[in-house]
This record gives structure tokens, sequence and C-alpha cells, in this order.
């Protein structure tokens, strides 16, 4: 399975190997296999412009999906200051949750309603805590 990752921001320090290493976790825990998917570490200036441009929201936010199809999975954008922002004293694991949310998103779950919401949050929860205890 080929994980790309380009990080195009200097917020915060990212280690591709461990990106790919919590991908490949996330998707055997969901028993999916994939030929390919691409996360991108952005700027906020670069997520709210994806943001405006595809969601019509100029506003920043921490990850933005773009799924594709079972080979190619899709893209996940990342902005590493929003996890700054909103947890400064562990932004890497914040980080780690905006990157299984969007595989989340990915592989079909939504959030725009509260029950949706919350079904997803458990299962990022889930994965996270499954994640931070086989380190």
């Amino acid at each position: 399975m080929n994980i790309a990752v380009y990080n195009e921001q200097a917020d915060l320090p990212i280690r591709p190997v461990r990106v790919k290493q919590l991908v490949r976790f996330v998707l055997k825990e969901k028993k999916v296999t994939c030929t390919e998917l691409a996360i991108y570490f952005v700027t906020q200036k670069e997520i709210a412009a994806l943001h405006a441009q595809f969601f019509n929201d100029p506003t920043p936010t921490d990850c933005i999906t773009f799924p594709m199809d079972k080979e190619f999975l899709g893209e996940i954008f990342v902005c590493p200051q929003a996890a700054l922002t909103y947890d400064p004293k562990d932004p890497q694991r914040e980080t780690a949750l905006y990157i299984i949310h969007g595989i989340l998103h990915l592989l079909g779950y939504d959030d725009q309603t509260p029950k949706l919401r919350a079904q997803m949050q458990r299962e990022q929860n889930r994965l996270l805590k499954k994640w931070s205890t086989s380190l």
C-alpha cells in the first residue's frame, strides 16, 4: 500500500513514518484494503482556501477529505495549526485524531447530524485510544 505524506507546513513537526503507521493501524482495525492514500499537512491559510473553494466556507478547519474509490481511498488535508490551537499541550495526539477522523470520512462515516457525529466520535476515540495504548 502506498501512503503518501506531504508536509507543506512548518507549524508542527510531522514524522511521516508515524503517520503511515497510524494509517495502516486504522485501516487494519477497520478491515479495509486499498492501494493508495494521500495525506497533506497544510497551513491554516491553505486549509481555509480549500474550505472556501470546495465547501463555500472560508473559515479554517482541522481536516478536509476527498474520497476517491476502493483502490485510491482518497486524500486527507490536515491543519496542524488547528491542533496547536485546540490542544497546545499535546498537538501530536490531536493531529492523530484528525488523521483518524479523515480516514473515517473516507470510509463513509459522516458527522452531519448529532447522531452520526456521536457515532463517528465514539469510533475515532476508540481507535485513538487503541492506537495510543499500542505504542
